[in-house]
């Protein structure tokens, strides 16, 4: 059986290949993808070879093949439904976290069922969602709080959607980009351009990439509070000025990643429990205006040129013939 997958060889190159596919064996289930989506950040840092070797094999994704900079198999926003395999799941509609391909045989314990309710364009999100909660763990949030996000694109988005559902006193999205700024509306906050941003922040979550966003995160605080990075630099220093009142107002930098459940629920919860919260996050209508394309597999290639040029668009479909 043959299948098509999307390969970056970078710097800044990508091309469809075609492999084969042995046949599921037991504990595993053959998925044909309907869609998978673009993780802007992450992918365009793979795409543009700006990962670091010293964090290279730590930055891997599940099913990556390949080692980075490249050739290199990698992405992890994939749905399908399971076409053979184990009986149970056969016919069933999944998410798993699978570069961009168009079918590929993977252990069952590596998918997640679909609820029905749950549609295929926004279950790609599932991915995404995950990280926003691992970061309102990481950040814990409280009833009335003052949150500021600091960065409007994919995760942001999703990070201010979850946000957008709780009783806070303010909510801002914080972004230069007057597109992304016209989002934060329809998901419970407010958007401001870093200028505008209100101060006296109990939590703010950073999510732009930049010295500059990092920098206004820390200035948005009040006295004792918290930024949660959630930022992915790759190779790129990172500058900002703590000779102010960093020290005296007592302020904090918190890192969050998601291949590690947040140390304020690991007792508690594990990947799957996580995951199951992020399901549940989906539902929510309001996050189909991240969503653009679909983009056939074929033009995946042109698609990365294009967002690595700076196209709009918070998560780009990859479509499946």
């Amino acid at each position: 059986m043959e299948a098509r997958a999307y390969w970056t060889v970078p710097p800044g190159h990508g091309e469809v290949r075609t492999e084969q596919l042995a046949p599921p064996g037991p504990g595993e289930a053959l998925v044909r993808a309907t869609l998978s989506a673009v993780s802007r950040g992450t992918e365009l840092l793979v795409h543009r070879g700006g990962v670091p070797e010293a964090v290279a094999e730590r930055m891997r994704a599940p099913f990556q093949v390949g080692d980075l900079p490249g050739p290199v198999k990698y992405g992890y926003l994939s749905v399908g439904v399971v076409e053979d395999g184990e009986p149970d799941w056969v016919g069933l509609r999944v998410f798993c976290l699978h570069p961009h391909q168009d079918r590929y045989v993977v252990p069952v314990t590596a998918l997640t069922p679909l609820p029905d309710d749950l549609p295929d364009r926004r279950a790609v999100l599932l991915g995404t969602l995950e990280t926003a909660v691992n970061a309102l763990w990481d950040g814990r949030p409280l009833y009335g709080d003052r949150v500021a996000v600091v960065g409007g694109g994919m995760v942001g988005a999703c990070v201010t959607a979850l946000l957008g559902r709780m009783p806070l006193t303010r909510l801002e999205l914080v972004d230069p980009d007057p597109e992304r700024r016209a989002l934060a509306a329809g998901l419970g906050a407010v958007g401001v351009t870093p200028e505008e941003a209100s101060g006296d922040c109990d939590l703010v979550l950073h999510i732009s990439a930049t010295s500059a966003g990092l920098q206004r995160s820390l200035e948005l605080l009040g006295d004792e509070g918290e930024v949660v990075e959630l930022s992915w630099y790759g190779d790129r220093t990172v500058a900002v000025d703590l000779g102010a009142d960093f020290h005296a107002r007592r302020l904090s930098v918190r890192a969050s990643q998601v291949s590690r459940v947040s140390p304020h629920r690991a007792a508690r919860r594990d990947h799957a429990d996580r995951r199951q919260v992020a399901v549940r996050a989906a539902t929510d209508e309001r996050l189909d205006a991240l969503l653009a394309g679909p983009t056939p597999l074929d033009e995946l290639p042109a698609l990365m040129d294009r967002l690595a040029d700076g196209a709009p668009g918070l998560c780009h479909l990859v479509s499946y013939p």
